[in-house]
């Protein structure tokens, strides 16, 4: 490359750095379609906003379940193999063995209705009707002793329901609860403390028993 070409490439590349953004559209791409977004923004929150019209019921529920989920969730949402738990599990939540469930664990119906309409069934994600979803998510909600068998899940009626555990989430509160253990100098040299262990990794394991971990230094 010349001296004249290097020295124009170093000029142009100057201005450009130093020019201000450009304004309006630069002629890449095209905007999105109506069709384009819906497809994309299948978010549901807590207060039911942005759920698509329709129901489903309890009964029309299990024989969904039965065919679309129970291979791999159980007939009773009891897990199949190592496919996660549905069902049960209720006071489970402070014994050593947890069983993270919707009835236990999970904090709102939107998160289950969510879940199975954007990502389920396995394999075949988004094969589901709106219907469907509602069903099936009714039918789990009765499962874990939420809803009556004859209950009919609406986009009217969702955000009536409660599941048992929301009230232990909360926001995000360490800017609050943890500030106390903020340092403007953290200690970044002989900081070390003796580690305790207080819990252990369930069913697999991995958390060296009293008295026979390695020295980590």
């Amino acid at each position: 490359m010349s001296k004249f070409r290097k020295v124009a490439g170093l000029a142009l590349f100057a201005a450009l750095i130093a020019a201000p953004a450009l304004a309006g559209k630069v002629g890449l791409g095209r905007e999105a379609l109506p069709e384009e977004i819906a497809a994309w923004d299948i978010d549901v929150r807590p207060d039911g906003a942005g759920l698509p019209p329709g129901k489903g019921s309890v009964k029309d529920g299990e024989q969904l379940y039965l065919q679309q989920c129970a291979t791999c969730h159980g007939e009773f949402g009891e897990g199949a193999g190592r496919w996660p738990v549905l069902v049960g599990g209720q006071g489970t939540l402070k014994s050593e063995g947890p069983e993270k469930t919707i009835g236990s664990f999970w904090p709102y119906a939107s998160t289950t209705f969510d879940y199975i309409k954007r990502a389920m069934p396995y394999g075949n994600a988004r094969s589901l009707s709106d219907d469907d979803v509602y069903a099936i998510t009714a039918f789990l909600l009765n499962q874990n002793g939420i809803v009556k068998d004859d209950f009919v899940l609406s986009k009217e009626n969702f955000s009536k329901v409660k599941l048992p555990n929301e009230q232990a989430f909360y926001h995000d509160d360490r800017e609050k609860a943890e500030r106390h253990f903020w340092q403007k100098d953290p200690c970044m040299k002989n900081c070390k403390a003796d580690a305790k262990v207080t819990g252990r990794a369930r069913m697999v394991d991995v958390t060296p028993e009293d008295g026979k971990s390695i020295k980590v230094e």
